[in-house]
């Protein structure tokens, strides 16, 4: 596994714990543990894909930096094999 696959698949770790946190957060809104691991991880998942974005490219279309042409869809897009 190279070290693109590596950071993307760090971010799609991050996302998913996150989403979990976000679920069991909104049952659990007092859980200082919870909302610290939060907010552990959406450091560690804006780190990746700061590192990702500076070295391969946009991850997610609102990333894109296109001022005179849309250059979202001119793949190969981030989850592609042909991207890695």
């Amino acid at each position: 596994m190279n070290r693109r696959d590596v950071l993307l698949r760090a971010v799609q770790k991050y996302d998913f714990a996150l989403y979990d946190l976000m679920l069991y957060l909104d049952t659990h809104p007092n859980c200082r543990e919870a909302l610290m691991l939060y907010r552990k991880y959406r450091k560690e998942r804006a780190n990746a894909v700061e590192e990702y974005t500076r070295k391969y490219g946009p991850i997610e279309a609102l990333q894109s930096k296109a001022e005179h042409k849309w250059d979202w869809g001119q793949g190969p897009y981030p989850w592609e094999r042909e991207a890695n």
